[in-house]
């Protein structure tokens, strides 16, 4: 996975749950939790996310994660490059099953002859 498209799926993650630890995060992108830091602090120092205080039930100071005005626009472009390139993907994809389907039915043809 590119660091785009984690950077989409980090966005889409926040948005839903902006009080998600980067060790949870980590987790669910399926990467090191040194690789979620620094792709979180990148989102941070670009101006897309914006890091806050907040105290959680447990009376501890704990961390929020939330998307800037030019996070959210990020987001949508990223989005549609992301849809863009995944129906590229499934375009070639399913080219690739019809030339296969059309080999198996030209090699079934050739046996009964």
């Amino acid at each position: 996975m590119t660091d785009q498209e984690l950077k989409y799926k980090i966005l889409k993650l926040l948005e839903e749950k902006p009080d998600q630890t980067q060790r949870e995060l980590s987790v669910a992108l399926g990467v090191s939790l040194g690789k979620t830091h620094y792709l979180i602090k990148s989102l941070i120092d670009v101006g897309t996310i914006k890091l806050g205080n907040f105290q959680n039930s447990k009376n501890k100071w704990g961390y929020i994660y939330l998307l800037t005005p030019k996070g959210i626009l990020e987001k949508s472009k990223i989005t549609t490059q992301f849809l863009s390139r995944k129906q590229d993907e499934y375009d070639k994809l399913r080219q690739e099953i019809e030339d296969l389907k059309k080999e198996v039915q030209h090699q079934s043809n050739n046996q009964k002859h």
